[in-house]
């Protein structure tokens, strides 16, 4: 029981950074970005690469896991996200969507349609028993790079200059413009580093989650879950989200495996039936 609870435990700290990311251009920037993914995509294959073509340490491929896929989103966003703001929910998705599909034909034509497999040094390999628990290494890695993670965005969000201006910049543009906010660099900075969470989401994630070009595809639904069932308050939501969805997954998954793909679904259901805002609304 206490091991399913830690695999749910470190699948869904897996799951937030993943979603945190789109949490944040979502719940904070109200941009519906669909192509989250993609950003998670290329993170793990910029892990892929490094690592089985070029020999560079596992831990060693994280940083330009983040750095990566923060540049190619820092790009994009002043091109291309930036002349969709003020478009209606509708834009945004189609266009997000269209880059979906985009980003998995190119993938598909660069590397093939073969999934890309990571090689986890022996250190992060097997389980080890603390008191009478089965732990496994690579899980309690991500449980403790996330945890640093939900600590280090909640205290940027809440307690710095940078998070008050995103705020402000979000609330009324008009306004922050006429303080002296850059409004334009505090979005395309998050936008950034929503991305480059993404991406190493998606490279810590590839050797549990797997890594093959419609990996946006095939997760973007679970993003999204964390995001609604979390509410767009910030990051306490989806990170609450996030645990109960992966320990709900995991659970169900074992105790229930006819049933335990539908798990999660089921749970966002129920929440969203008796809290249609989410478990943590915005507040109006």
């Amino acid at each position: 029981m206490l091991t399913i609870l830690f695999d749910g435990v470190a699948y869904g700290m897996l799951l937030f950074v993943l979603a945190c990311g789109l949490a944040v251009t979502l719940g904070l920037m109200n941009f519906v970005n669909l192509a989250h993914g993609a950003f998670a995509m290329a993170g793990g294959y910029v892990s892929a690469l490094m690592l089985n073509r070029w020999g560079v340490p596992f831990v060693a491929t994280l940083p330009f896991a983040f750095i990566i896929p923060a540049a190619i989103g820092l790009v994009l966003e002043r091109t291309l996200y930036v002349h969709l703001y003020g478009r209606s929910h509708l834009d945004q998705v189609l266009f997000s969507i269209g880059l979906v599909f985009m980003s998995v034909a190119a993938v598909d034509y660069a590397f093939g349609s073969q999934q890309q497999f990571i090689r986890l040094p022996a250190w992060l390999q097997g389980r080890v028993e603390i008191a009478g628990v089965q732990v496994g290494l690579y899980r309690s890695f991500i449980i403790a790079i996330c945890a640093v993670l939900v600590i280090a965005i909640q205290l940027v969000l809440t307690k710095t200059r940078f998070g008050s201006r995103l705020r402000a910049a979000v609330d009324d543009p008009r306004v922050a413009r006429g303080l002296g906010i850059n409004v334009n660099g505090i979005f395309a900075a998050t936008f950034a580093v929503g991305s480059g969470l993404a991406g190493l989401g998606g490279a810590l994630g590839a050797e549990i989650l797997g890594l093959d070009p419609s990996f946006p595809l095939k997760f973007m639904i679970y993003f999204l879950i964390v995001v609604t069932v979390g509410g767009t308050s910030g990051i306490v939501g989806p990170f609450v989200a996030s645990l109960i969805l992966g320990i709900a997954d995991v659970a169900g998954k074992y105790y229930v495996p006819a049933f335990g793909a539908f798990v999660i679904y089921t749970l966002m259901i129920v929440v969203l039936v008796l809290r249609p805002q989410g478990l943590f609304a915005r507040a109006r």
